[in-house]
């Protein structure tokens, strides 16, 4: 750039347009992670999502008033209809007992409610209240949406590529998935108890005490 004469205004440098910036941002970022190889480029891809992930959710407790996790349990029952904790543990990949929490507090929300079986007193049957619905039926603004807006981007063959590569990633890292947990549980033996017939009154008297 030439320098201005003298007595003569200094020009200035033209602003870059929106689209060049972002262009050349993105060479930018094409040139810092092209040295990276295959792993370590598919890790940064993995923590900007898990990042993005983290951001969106709080933004759904701003304007949905629930978190990404929670709204993806509001979903997964508003799909089953009815479930119970331990299906949604399985198909989350969680022991049950970390979803005590999220569940409570969708109780609490006034989103979710638990009743008992009349089958079996021991098991809660999980539906959606109205206003659970409500949020069910939301789109805008949420996780889904972004994955669903991706995936108009790409057709079914590339879907099902980045699936497996992710349910393989997934295993990898000692994850199962819901249908391999049900596989190795009916591959474990059943274990049988040799009870007398006083231990069976004996447990029949305890079950009848807590009804």
């Amino acid at each position: 750039m030439k320098r201005a004469a003298k007595g003569e205004p200094a020009r200035k440098r033209p602003l870059a347009r929106g689209g060049d910036a972002r262009e050349r941002g993105a060479a930018r970022h094409r040139g810092e992670t092209r040295g990276l190889g295959d792993v370590l480029s598919f890790l940064q891809l993995l923590w900007a999502i898990a990042h993005g992930l983290e951001a969106i959710s709080k933004q759904m407790r701003q304007t949905l008033g629930v978190t990404g996790p929670q709204r993806l349990v509001v979903r997964l029952v508003g799909r089953y209809g009815e479930t119970t904790p331990s299906v949604l543990a399985e198909v989350l990949h969680v022991h049950p007992s970390s979803l005590t929490g999220v569940l409570r507090r969708l109780e609490r929300a006034g989103l979710l409610r638990r009743v008992r079986d009349p089958a079996d007193g021991r098991r809660a049957i999980l539906t959606l209240t109205a206003s659970g619905q409500a949020l069910n039926d939301q789109d805008g603004g949420t996780v889904e949406h972004a994955v669903r807006r991706t995936f108009r981007g790409f057709g079914a063959a590339d879907a099902e590529v980045v699936r497996r590569l992710l349910s393989a990633l997934a295993r990898e890292l000692g994850v199962e998935s819901a249908s391999e947990a049900r596989e190795r549980r009916a591959r474990q033996p059943r274990r049988f108890l040799l009870t007398t017939p006083a231990m069976k009154s004996a447990n029949a008297r305890k079950r009848a005490k807590y009804k």
